[in-house]
């Protein structure tokens, strides 16, 4: 099997994705500079294989747009992230309210315990502040949204995820913000497996607000930087 087209963290392929991806949180290319094959492999000492399945990758991930003659940092869109950011706490909240609302309607527990279970364990042993928590991030919400029930709803999110992904990459700068995060994931959890569905409401609400008044900040601070070219992590 070709190992250049493994997804595993030792993979070539792998390699390219995160060096590359490090660049671009850095702000060491800036939205002007324009990314090509041959060009990127010989600026993170790769070869153009890996190098052209790790762009692809980031231009899916939101960190790259794509132009006639090549690649380019995406600057973040500071109003449409906003609105954006509106629209996944209508979709993030409206999962708890159709179920208060409907009280037939019951939470899947075995997601909520297996959400409960790989959490306490990311308490236990939390991961590096960085990029990679905002995927962690993603699949708690999209399993908490799946317990629900409204298949509708989990993939309108999904969509609204995919495309605030970067800004959100910078909300996990800090030891801090990733422990909160891990408390508040599980108290969100342990409130509906109790079944107390306001508290959970009330709770997931603060915690998405919470997040975007981290975003924001960083988000702008990432404008500045792209259009500067200076780091965009201090």
């Amino acid at each position: 099997m070709d190992t250049e087209l493994d997804t595993e963290p030792g993979s070539l392929r792998e390699q390219a994705y995160r060096e590359l991806r490090r660049r671009l949180m850095a702000g060491e290319l800036t939205a002007r500079t324009r990314l090509v094959e041959t060009r990127v492999a010989e600026l993170i000492g790769a070869s153009r294989t890996p190098v052209r399945e790790a762009l692809v990758r980031l231009h899916a991930d939101g960190m790259l747009t794509r132009e006639a003659d090549g690649y380019y940092p995406v600057v973040p869109d500071l109003a449409g992230v906003r609105d954006l950011y509106e629209l996944r706490i209508t979709l993030e909240l409206q999962g708890i309210t159709r179920l208060i609302d409907n009280p037939h309607l019951r939470y899947d527990v075995g997601i909520l315990e297996r959400l409960h279970h790989d959490w306490l364990d990311l308490r236990v042993a939390p991961p590096e502040p960085g990029p990679d928590i905002v995927l962690l991030d993603e699949d708690y919400h999209i399993r908490l949204s799946s317990a629900a029930g409204n298949p509708a709803l989990t993939r309108a999110l999904q969509a609204v995820n995919g495309q605030i992904r970067l800004v959100r990459m910078y909300d996990y700068a800090t030891e801090e913000r990733v422990s909160t995060t891990i408390s508040e994931h599980l108290e969100i959890v342990d409130l509906l497996l109790t079944e107390d569905l306001p508290g959970a409401r009330s709770a997931l609400h603060q915690h998405v607000g919470s997040s975007y008044d981290v975003v924001e900040e960083r988000a702008a601070h990432a404008v500045t930087a792209h259009a500067l070219g200076r780091p965009v992590l201090n």
